[in-house]
């Protein structure tokens, strides 16, 4: 049982810091709605003789509960000095203790119910060590305060909220145990289970006692607070009255600074700036980087600046405070961030890794360094694209010098190609993401960028060649390695004037290639310009059926695949 009373006690002292659910919180806010309506009913002065009222009522409990705890006290002393064990005496001394820091609370709560105000306020403080930290940390404190100063009645009320919750879960249990002791006293007729049980009864009336006093001090102080509170509707039009008034008035003023050193910086920059030689160049000097960059850490700065000139003119610390609330978490960022900043301001005094003007990969596909700033524009002239990417893309990456005629992508718009796949087409799309082919027919195929240079597309359209095979029997073996070859090719070059291909026929050639197992093999070699790559196909039948015809014409034999079988005697 001692144990049990023990908890009870322990309970009670750490009721303040028990965490109610946001239910049981919310039902009481609606209560304490409620009865903040009723009170605005009521007449005004006729409201505050019942305050006072129910303060006496308080203070006179709160007075008998000091009483009875001073005895219980003093009945515990008494236990002390007659144990006979070691056990029981720093039992003992543990409920002494709990008992004297209830009557501290006990008076505590007659002297802050009596006055009004918290008693915490007038309790001098020690002077403290000088800590420029701290000093540091001090000009941020009116913006936190007023942060707090904002919120401190909404949490006051909830805390009072969460304790009164307490308390009644709390008081069923003392009320439980009371009746308990005494249904059992008046059930046994045992004179020392009656004494014993005695003993213990006033512990648990004083407890009983002592948490009723505190639901009625929870419960005045809350209908303190809500009979101060205003309307929502009247406190809302007051506070953004003034706020448009002072606060609201001091922010726009601080925009309109703002906006004026901006204009101010940049006005001023590009009139200083054409003086400067060279600002006029298409890749901009070291000395230009420069002085943008400078240009844009003012414009940061004097900006900055003027926010907190026009809060200090004003006199407005709380403003003030959170400026320097603001800069603070943005120089704490920038702390970690710094490296980043050095790689961009060496890119945009371009003595980065990436350097205008020069050559650089940028998802898979080569680009040419136009402009280097916050935002740089890549350009490629084969793709005739132009790209604008933040400077930040271009962190780890590297660049190099444009050699000489160096291709920027294999193929441009218009031109035929031939992948590795076989598909031959017209390349009617061209980006950094997808290419779009026309095959013959009109059928469209597209690919994505990476997918098409990874099949080494065969670009037609500048020139290309043609290479066509043809074998003849080995009855003209005598003639096969010279005069067979000049009477084709002179056919060929004939029947290519007569059928209109002579002015994009750049060479023709006709050579012996091999002796083959069936055949002797010629090759005809065809180069034509890019303009006949559409009747590529065309071209190279084309080319076997004048073979045909010259073999037609001159008598040649065309062998065909042969097996010897071989039998033996």
């Amino acid at each position: 049982m001692k144990k049990y009373l023990s908890l009870v006690i322990t309970a009670l002292i750490l009721l303040p810091c028990i965490a109610i659910s946001q239910e049981k919180q919310a039902a009481s806010s609606e209560s304490g709605t409620a009865a903040q309506t009723e009170e605005k009913s009521d007449d005004p002065s006729a409201a505050k003789a019942e305050s006072q009222q129910n303060t006496l009522e308080i203070l006179k409990s709160i007075v008998r509960s000091k009483t009875t705890l001073k005895q219980r006290m003093d009945e515990k002393k008494q236990a002390m000095a007659k144990a006979g064990s070691e056990t029981e005496k720093q039992y003992l001394t543990q409920e002494i203790a709990e008992l004297d820091k209830q009557i501290a609370d006990a008076v505590t709560d007659f002297e802050m119910t009596a006055t009004g105000v918290e008693i915490g306020l007038f309790v001098s403080k020690k002077k403290e060590r000088f800590d420029w930290k701290d000093e540091l940390l001090s000009l941020a404190e009116p913006g936190i305060m007023e942060l707090k100063r904002l919120t401190v009645k909404a949490r006051h009320k909830s805390k009072l909220n969460d304790e009164l919750a307490s308390y009644h879960e709390l008081l069923p249990e003392a009320i439980k145990a009371r009746t308990r002791i005494e249904s059992l006293i008046s059930q046994t007729k045992d004179r020392e289970l009656v004494s014993a049980l005695k003993n213990i009864l006033p512990e648990y009336k004083g407890l009983e006692s002592q948490i009723k006093n505190k639901v009625d001090l929870v419960q005045l102080k809350l209908d303190e607070i809500e009979r101060q509170e205003a309307s929502v509707i009247d406190s809302t039009q007051d506070s953004v009255k003034k706020f448009f008034r002072t606060r609201g008035l001091y922010l726009f003023l601080a925009i309109l600074a703002c906006i004026g050193v901006v204009l101010f910086i940049k006005f001023l920059y590009h009139t200083l700036i054409r003086l400067v030689p060279g600002y006029k160049m298409e890749y901009r000097p070291f000395h230009i980087r420069a002085l943008e960059l400078v240009y844009r850490g003012m414009t940061v700065i004097l900006t900055v600046l003027a926010v907190i000139a026009v809060f200090y003119f004003v006199e407005d610390w709380v403003l003030l405070s959170l400026a320097i609330i603001f800069i603070m978490g943005v120089v704490w960022t920038a702390k970690y961030t710094l490296p980043m900043y050095m790689d961009k301001s060496k890119l945009m005094l371009n003595i980065g890794a990436v350097r205008e003007g020069e050559r650089m990969m940028y998802q898979g596909v080569p680009w040419r360094v136009k402009h280097i700033n916050f935002y740089t524009l890549l350009e490629n002239p084969d793709l005739g694209i132009t790209l604008r990417i933040p400077i930040t893309e271009l962190i780890g990456k590297t660049s190099r010098e444009i050699a000489p005629h160096e291709p920027w992508f294999p193929c441009r718009k218009n031109d035929w190609v031939i992948l590795s796949d076989g598909t031959r087409g017209g390349v009617t799309h061209l980006s950094h993401e997808t290419v779009e082919l026309v095959l013959r027919g009109g059928a469209k195929k597209t690919y994505q960028t990476a997918d098409f240079l990874a099949m080494t597309p065969l670009n037609l359209s500048v020139n290309f060649r043609l290479k066509v095979p043809f074998g003849i029997g080995y009855g003209h073996q005598q003639d096969a390695t010279a005069k067979i070859p000049e009477l084709l090719s002179a056919f060929i070059q004939k029947k290519v004037e007569e059928e209109g291909y002579a002015e994009d026929l750049l060479s023709l050639k006709v050579e012996f290639a091999e002796a083959g197992a069936s055949s002797l093999d010629l090759v005809v070699i065809a180069d034509f310009k890019g303009s006949q790559a559409p009747v590529y196909n065309r071209l190279k039948r084309s080319i076997q059926r004048w073979c045909v015809d010259a073999a037609s014409q001159y008598n040649w034999d065309i062998p065909f695949p042969q097996i010897t079988v071989h039998q033996e005697a």
